[in-house]
């Protein structure tokens, strides 16, 4: 809850600041406020903070520090894997990634058939997932990278990354996985996951806006993509985002030391929810879309007696004026009037993908909170159903 009137649900697209970790950052906005590449004594207290959230980074995720890179975010991150894995394809020219990746991964590969490569599709599963028999037939030898994510931001569902990554790795191919909505989330391993290439944000997980991180597995063939200094190895040019970083470590480490307990909540707020729902909501009908992989993040579809959907952005407007906050996909394409490009991925018609909310919580949500939504769910339809 952010305020006595509004109710936040869209925890995948944004968390607030944790107090913890804005109290960690606010010396390297102020007194500490040297650059970390700068040799007098400002810069190396600088250096040596944040080498330290380096090293605490790579231990949480299984990582050596020096496989971690510090980027912008998520959408960075993302790109700088499929283009620094281009520069050196030499002559393999196929990537292979989901018709349900987030646009970071999907523009960029769609992108690369303007330097001579071939985007493969490995189409999901009607549970949101590519299945590993699927994968193996579409990957050859001319395939330099597989990108598929861990949790998909709009539906929740899970890729089973252990085996994909094996058989990309007995075929000789670099695998990558965007983990915006799993890091801090679900445990995450990268050794365990298998992976060469990982992405993750702060902001998803109580952290600062504008820092995330690329795991790059230690001899990848990969070129870095943004140069410019000498910043991060020579990986990734620009001024170290000291206060960033220091704020990534720290959401990082709340995050993991209260991960079993937030998995078991968010279960019983998912529960909840549906009981809910069922309870309730008796004027239309509704459908969760995904097999449900992770609790804090669902996906409904909304039809009439008569299997006629609802505009799911008047849906997500009226609940906004009633003081909750919810979404109809990923913030990244908010406003976009075409239907969900996950929802038509996993066979969905048009009409029905455009009917469509996503609920995510976190920390914060409660029970009454979500009582309180169904309420207003069940009064905002029942009034758009009218004019349907």
């Amino acid at each position: 809850m952010t305020s006595n009137s509004t109710l936040y649900f869209d925890y995948a697209a944004t968390t607030p600041l944790d107090k913890e970790v804005l109290d960690a950052m606010l010396p390297f906005l102020t007194s500490e406020y040297g650059n970390a590449n700068s040799a007098h004594h400002l810069g190396q207290r600088a250096k040596v903070i944040v080498e330290n959230a380096r090293e605490q980074i790579a231990s949480l995720i299984g990582a050596e520090p020096s496989e971690i890179i510090f980027t912008s975010g998520g959408t960075e991150s993302d790109n700088a894997v499929v283009q620094g894995v281009m520069t050196l394809a030499g002559d393999k020219n196929e990537l292979i990634t989901s018709p349900g990746e987030h646009h970071a991964v999907l523009h960029p590969i769609e992108l690369s058939k303007m330097k001579g490569f071939k985007p493969v599709m490995s189409p999901l599963n009607n549970d949101g997932v590519v299945e590993l028999d699927t994968l193996r037939e579409y990957l050859s030898d001319k395939t330099c990278l597989v990108s598929l994510m861990h949790i998909n931001n709009e539906i929740g569902s899970v890729n089973d990354l252990k085996k994909l990554s094996d058989l990309c790795r007995e075929k000789g191919v670099l695998f990558h996985t965007d983990a915006v909505q799993s890091l801090g989330k679900i445990p995450v391993n990268v050794q365990e996951l298998g992976v060469d290439f990982l992405s993750g944000s702060a902001h998803k997980i109580y952290g600062p806006k504008g820092i995330g991180l690329m795991y790059v597995r230690n001899g990848s063939r990969w070129m870095p993509w943004l140069t410019g200094g000498s910043q991060e190895r020579r990986r990734r040019g620009g001024t170290t985002n000291v206060p960033g970083v220091i704020g990534f470590a720290k959401a990082l480490e709340i995050a993991t030391r209260s991960m079993e307990q937030q998995l078991k909540t968010y279960q019983e707020l998912n529960q909840h929810l549906l009981s809910e729902l069922k309870a309730h909501l008796h004027a239309c009908e509704w459908e969760m879309n995904g097999k449900p992989g992770v609790h804090h993040i669902t996906n409904f579809c909304f039809q009439n007696a008569e299997k006629q959907g609802i505009d799911g952005e008047m849906l997500l407007l009226n609940l906004d004026i009633e003081g909750i906050c919810v979404s109809n996909g990923s913030a990244c394409t908010s406003g976009a009037v075409e239907p969900s490009h996950v929802l038509l991925a996993l066979g969905r018609q048009a009409e029905q993908a455009k009917s469509s909310i996503r609920i995510s919580f976190g920390k914060h949500t409660t029970k009454e909170d979500i009582s309180r939504l169904v309420h207003s769910l069940e009064s905002v339809l029942s009034r758009m159903f009218t004019l349907v």
